[in-house]
């Protein structure tokens, strides 16, 4: 009986380290990525959810006869706990940490199915070995990550609705229009940062166009005036890209100078039938990678943006319109 006591009692420690030494480490790793380096890019989003799912694997999975279900769910548990502990110790929010958890599920079970492959295979030395190796290559990693980002980063986003009115009659409304009803969108209600409405002061080039945001104020100095054709314009200052949901005032810093909008327009053409097609493009870079995963959601949420608004212009000047008759 003593015997047995003492098999459960190892078994039942191994199971807690293998969740508290991966999120131990991937906290550090995380708090060394994000406020030290400033850094939000594949060591953080592909390598550590990996390293989670093997480590912990690697830790309970070692010399014991538990089904692969058990053994993947305790990586899964791992990841889930690791998560919790950044919204507890305020270094992020339920939303980013929702966008991030696809990508964070498929990297850690990848790390769980590499590791249970090879425990067969791997004395205690070994296990040790690849556990501490596997752990140490994250900082090297997020420490030698490149983290410029080049010119050719810049991507460009375009939304576009058909509007019953001619350019001229729409203009007015697309250099500034009043303000937008509650938001619908479900994004929106997350908490990502959504238009309210937009003045300008002044005409022509120059001018000085505020588009106002549930977090700020974009400023954006027009830097074409091609009326009623095109309006083009920079951003000088943006707000924060959105108020994170937790159970503090928190404030991460990739909310600040990681998605950076660099200038917009809007573009009016004037269709066969005498009415308008209204197009409105941003240009903006993304400095959160995996760009080919994170891109997705800010091209997603820019067109969202986009649609809100053009929506909104397109209400003004058809009733404006329908008043007229």
């Amino acid at each position: 009986m003593s015997q047995f006591d003492n098999s459960t009692h190892t078994f039942s420690l191994r199971k807690v380290l293998s969740i508290a030494v991966p999120c131990s480490f991937g906290w550090a790793c995380t708090y060394f990525s994000t406020d030290i380096l400033r850094a939000y890019s594949y060591g953080l989003f592909l390598w550590l959810p990996f390293v989670i799912g093997a480590t912990s694997t690697l830790m309970y999975g070692h010399k014991k006869q538990e089904p692969d279900k058990k053994i993947r769910n305790n990586a899964y548990l791992t990841l889930l706990i690791f998560c919790i502990g950044l919204l507890i110790f305020a270094w992020e929010g339920i939303i980013c940490l929702i966008m991030a958890a696809p990508i964070g599920l498929l990297l850690t079970y990848l790390g769980y199915l590499v590791a249970r492959i090879f425990l067969p295979n791997m004395s205690n030395n070994g296990t040790r070995a690849a556990g501490t190796l596997l752990l140490l290559s994250v900082p090297a990693l997020m420490a030698f990550e490149g983290k410029a980002v080049k010119d050719d980063d810049l991507r460009s986003v375009t939304s576009s609705v058909k509007i019953n009115a001619t350019p001229e009659k729409v203009w007015d409304n697309v250099i500034a229009f009043p303000r937008l009803g509650e938001p619908t969108e479900l994004i929106f209600k997350t908490g990502i940062a959504y238009p309210i409405d937009a003045t300008i002061k002044g005409s022509g080039v120059g001018a000085v166009r505020r588009c106002n945001f549930s977090t700020g104020s974009f400023v954006e100095p027009i830097t074409v005036w091609d009326e009623p054709r095109l309006l083009k314009f920079s951003v000088e200052e943006q707000p924060a890209s959105m108020k994170e949901v937790s159970f503090y005032d928190v404030r991460p810093n990739h909310l600040h100078g990681y998605w950076i909008s660099k200038e917009g327009q809007f573009k009016l053409t004037k269709l066969p039938d005498g009415h308008t097609l209204l197009e409105g493009t941003t240009w903006y870079v993304n400095k959160i990678r995996p760009g080919f995963y994170w891109t997705m959601w800010s091209d997603f949420i820019v067109h969202k943006i986009h649609n809100r608004v053009l929506q909104h212009i397109k209400e003004q000047v058809e009733v404006q319109e329908e008043y007229k008759k």
